[in-house]
């Protein structure tokens, strides 16, 4: 529901529960109910169409962040597409890297936030 929400008042959301290691692409186990959640929502919608968007914080080299962002975005994507039976044609991956933040990177709580995954619709 907050998904739906989300999408139709600002085009995009964080979506919550994905989790990954520690400057690593791999998607955690914990982040399944997440995933299905999401994959339920785009299965019901499938004219629609999905930018996947990593984020990062800005601890460390800028370009590693920005490649780091992508192949986040990259695996949601393919957790969806293959696990959960998203269509591909619906869904692109993009890597902001630490270009677009919500919070200071200033704090630790600023860059937690900062490290997400976004969807926005096109």
């Amino acid at each position: 529901k907050s998904l739906a929400e989300g999408l139709s008042a600002k085009g995009h959301i964080v979506l919550d529960g994905i989790y990954f290691k520690s400057g690593k692409a791999e998607v955690k186990s914990t982040s399944a109910e997440a995933l299905k959640n999401i994959a339920e929502y785009l299965n019901a919608h499938p004219k629609k169409k999905f930018v996947i968007v990593g984020h990062t914080d800005n601890t460390g080299d800028f370009d590693a962040n920005v490649t780091l962002s992508q192949e986040r975005a990259n695996a949601v994507m393919n957790e969806l597409i293959t696990n959960y039976k998203v269509n591909a044609d619906q869904l692109k991956a993009f890597g902001a890297g630490a270009v677009a933040p919500v919070a200071t990177n200033v704090t630790k709580q600023g860059r937690a936030l900062n490290r997400r995954v976004e969807i926005v619709e096109l």
